[in-house]
């Protein structure tokens, strides 16, 4: 069970998208685990051949836990070494007999047929659901291996209950998305920011942006695109803070074990709020190689992939740094609280019309209060001062890549 979180303990197995003697490459999406923060893809790390699957769907285990066993091409199972990514913390030795490998066929999702013929594939725990709620599974889109129906995508389809489902306090349990615990939620929050203001030491610096020019590059750009290619302000302040990084590398890292390691890579996090409410802010990785464009694109597929319940394992576990912008209808200022093990968070707070001074003469131009929450630790004012000042001179020049 790979830890999924500076504070997680323990994570629930939902369901298997792969079986013993299935080829897999690095990347691979394997398993879906439930954390406090949703449904989680979890990735393979490595190629090779699945072994022996060890736990079952429904499995609530600690992490450190073996999940399944991988062995190299080449190999068979008596070579096989574990198929989850390394654990952040030792695994402690098991105090009684492992478990017995689990069976494959259960989880492995298979073919259904349909009424003219056809097939559906579908996981078990998909097809169990879809005959409880009575839903015909060719009726629901399926976003597992080759169109494959998760029982996520059954939970998608299902109406909301006209009562409480019957479970320990329902009450006390107010629902979100489909696998997405609110009350749990809220505690792994309080738990990550309680340690953040307990443990890192946060200076924090706030400036006021002209993004008047940014403003008119971006209408223009957008002048002949359609609705769904047009870009956001979102990206620009996005792509400027990522590229301000390679001014001020220090702020760019993680300070977990040991000696502060910064990273050569910015995997920026986006702070995304759920509309059932609660935060998420998953990494974009390798930001420092896109282009605005690029950028854009990333944020709406991972803001859509947030809001369902599908994002992978290295997009929540790697960011190196955070970004949260309140948007259009936000407040002026936004000091936000560093997500450990990270060393800085960027806040950027609503853009608006302010009366600025420009040659002399006081001008209406759109602006923005951005902000930096630092780890004095590893840096220190003067130069999160020279990180913010980039950020600004980058915006003032936005036809420059």
């Amino acid at each position: 069970m790979p830890s999924l979180g500076a504070d997680m303990e323990e994570g629930k197995l939902i369901e298997w998208l792969v079986k013993p003697s299935d080829r897999v490459a690095k990347g691979d999406i394997v398993a879906v685990v439930e954390t406090q923060k949703g449904a989680i893809e979890i990735e393979i790390f490595e190629a090779g051949v699945i072994g022996a699957l060890l736990a079952e769907p429904g499995q609530t285990l600690p992490v450190g836990a073996p999940l399944a066993r991988l062995g190299a091409a080449d190999e068979d199972e008596g070579g096989a070494v574990p198929a989850a990514p390394k654990a952040e913390v030792p695994v402690p030795a098991p105090a009684a007999a492992p478990k017995p490998p689990v069976q494959p066929a259960a989880p492995v999702p298979a073919a259904t047929a349909t009424a003219d013929g056809g097939t559906v594939l579908a996981s078990p725990a998909a097809r169990a659901r879809a005959a409880e709620r009575g839903i015909a599974l060719e009726a629901v889109a399926g976003s597992g291996p080759s169109g494959a129906i998760l029982l996520s995508d059954v939970e998608r389809h299902v109406p909301a209950p006209a009562t409480p489902v019957a479970e320990p306090a329902p009450e006390e349990r107010p629902k979100g998305k489909p696998g997405l615990d609110m009350i749990e939620m809220r505690r792994a929050i309080a738990a990550a920011m309680s340690r953040s203001k307990r443990e890192i030491p946060h200076y924090y610096l706030s400036h006021e942006i002209d993004l008047q020019s940014a403003q008119d590059w971006l209408s223009a750009r957008n002048a002949d695109r359609t609705p769904d290619r047009r870009l956001l302000m979102g990206a620009m302040l996005i792509r400027a803070s990522v590229q301000a990084l390679a001014k001020v590398p220090e702020l760019n890292g993680r300070f977990e074990a040991g000696p502060y390691s910064p990273s050569a890579s910015v995997h920026c996090g986006l702070a995304v709020a759920l509309r059932g409410g609660g935060l998420i802010a998953p990494a974009i990785l390798d930001a420092q190689a896109m282009d605005v464009d690029a950028i854009m694109q990333a944020m709406r597929d991972m803001i859509a992939r947030t809001r369902i319940g599908r994002l992978r394992n290295s997009e929540i576990t790697q960011g190196t740094i955070t970004i949260s912008a309140l948007g259009e209808t936000g407040v002026d200022a936004l000091f936000g609280v560093i997500y450990p093990p990270q060393v800085a968070l960027v806040g950027f707070g609503a853009p608006r019309l302010r009366p600025m001074v420009r040659e002399g003469r006081v001008e209406p131009r759109l602006g923005v209060t951005a902000t930096l929450a630092a780890d004095h630790r590893v840096s220190d004012g003067r130069r999160g001062a020279l990180f913010l000042a980039e950020i600004d001179r980058l915006l003032q020049e936005p036809e420059h890549p």
